[in-house]
Parts: C-alpha cells; sequence; structure tokens
C-alpha cells in the first residue's frame, strides 16, 4: 500500500487497478535506449512479471543514452545485468532475462508467456519478426522507433487493432535505412520514446483512457511538434502471415542495439 500509494490513490487506477498491475506479464524485447527506461518504469510501477531479450554486450557508447547500465557493466550482458539492477528496485517482482538474440526458432516460444509485448529494438528484420509472432499469438505490442531527433510511437496487434504490417508491409532493403550507430542519436530520445511506451503498457494493463492503436505518433525534439496519422488494418495480410510459417523471416543480422 505504501509503494504504490500514489496509484492507488488514483481514482482511475485503486487498489484494483494495482493488483491488476501486479498480476500483468510484459516482455521486453531490447534493454538498450528505449529499454532502459521503459524497463525501469515497469519496475517502478510494480509490473509483477517482466521479461527482458537481449543478446549484446554493454559497450562504452551505450552509456550516452542506456540510463540504466553503469561503467562497471561494460562487456556484460545487458539482459543478465537489467535484472540484476531491477531486482534491486523491486525485489516483488518476477523478472527473467533472455540473454539471447530472438530468432525464428525460439520467438514463439519466449513471448508466448506475456500478456504484452514491447518492441525496443533497432532491427527491421527482428521488429518483423516481433510483429508475426504476435500476429500468430494474439498479443498487442507497443512499438517505438527512433532516429537522430525524431521518434516514431504506435500500437500494434491490439484488440483487434492493425499490425505493424498493416502500417509497413515489407521490410527495407538492407542498409537502406541507418541505425543508431550509423546516424547517430540525441541521448535523451529514446528517453522519451521509452516512457511513452511504458505509459502505453500500463494504459493496457489498466483499460485507461485511447490506446495508441491504429495510430501512429511522430515526435520532433528540434520543434517540439507531435504529428499523428491514422491507419487501418490490413485484413489479407493478417490472414497472410497467420498461414505462412516465421521461418519465411531471415535474421542474418539481430541488433537490438537501439
Amino acid at each position: 500500500m505504501k509503494r504504490y500509494s500514489r496509484h492507488i490513490t488514483l481514482s482511475e487506477v485503486g487498489l484494483i487497478g494495482q493488483l491488476k498491475i501486479a498480476e500483468s506479464k510484459v516482455l521486453v524485447i531490447g534493454a538498450g535506449g528505449l529499454g532502459a527506461p521503459l524497463l525501469l518504469y515497469l519496475t517502478a510501477a510494480g509490473v509483477g512479471t517482466i521479461g527482458i531479450v537481449d543478446f549484446d554486450t554493454v559497450s562504452l557508447s551505450n552509456l550516452q543514452r542506456q540510463v540504466l547500465f553503469r561503467e562497471q557493466d561494460l562487456d556484460l550482458n545487458k539482459a543478465d545485468i537489467a535484472k540484476e539492477l531491477l531486482s534491486t528496485r523491486n525485489s516483488e517482482l518476477n523478472i527473467t532475462s533472455y540473454p539471447v538474440a530472438l530468432t525464428t526458432s525460439n520467438a514463439l516460444e519466449i513471448i508466448k508467456p506475456y500478456d504484452i509485448v514491447v518492441d525496443c529494438t533497432d532491427n527491421f528484420r527482428t521488429r518483423y519478426l516481433i510483429n508475426d509472432a504476435c500476429i500468430k499469438l494474439n498479443k498487442p505490442f507497443v512499438f517505438a522507433a527512433i532516429y537522430k531527433f525524431e521518434g516514431q510511437l504506435s500500437v500494434f496487434n491490439y484488440a483487434g487493432g492493425p499490425t505493424y504490417r498493416c502500417l509497413f508491409p515489407t521490410p527495407p532493403k538492407a542498409g537502406e535505412v541507418p541505425n543508431c550507430e550509423e546516424a547517430g542519436v540525441m541521448g535523451v530520445l529514446p528517453g522519451i520514446l521509452g516512457t511513452y511506451q511504458a505509459n502505453e503498457v500500463l494504459k493496457m494493463i489498466l483499460n485507461l483512457g485511447e490506446v495508441l492503436s491504429g495510430k501512429l505518433v511522430s515526435i520532433n525534439l528540434l520543434t517540439n511538434q507531435q504529428n499523428s496519422f491514422q491507419f487501418r488494418r490490413n485484413e489479407s495480410l493478417v490472414k497472410q502471415v497467420i498461414e505462412e510459417d516465421l521461418s519465411y523471416i531471415e535474421l542474418n543480422d539481430c541488433n537490438i542495439n537501439a
């Protein structure tokens, strides 16, 4: 009662809402720039079961934006370190680390036990794999992407809503869109988008407000402008994903270091 008193005091949340948060299971794929603030807020909010998927290790260049990690964590696996650090912030939670790459052979098994999936990756192939696995398992997932000073946010496959492929049917060609390492990124940008992702997760758990399903929001840090546009579910694409085997997605590059 004391730890979550500020939530419980909210009439829209209350004790029943906080119990819903405690009973929820959220899988975070990528513990980098987006995943770090997201994980901190999900842990603080009391999300009962949290899974963390990341095969990568902490590097010095990560510390500019990946606020969960410390200098002493260099060269250690991000998922394992994230679990260790988050457990010291809230020992009541069940936190599981998956220090592996998400692949076509393990995606369904890893995602299946969770209620909500959060995409904190920086790789189109992995993102399409998350989308297609979530379609097959009927799981909603929260999406964010960052580029230099701009970010995008949406929620896919929520309550029969549009999927990632309904917005972007096919992935770009390899090397067509630069990642953070190639283009650079303002350090605070993933913090802002990751916090927005945490907000969407809590809204879904609590059934509060308007979830960003069927709507893509873009944020520009330099102009402080936010724009949004709506899109619809493409049933033929969804049906195709359901009927196809995940093995058609080739994951030669599984970089999820956002």
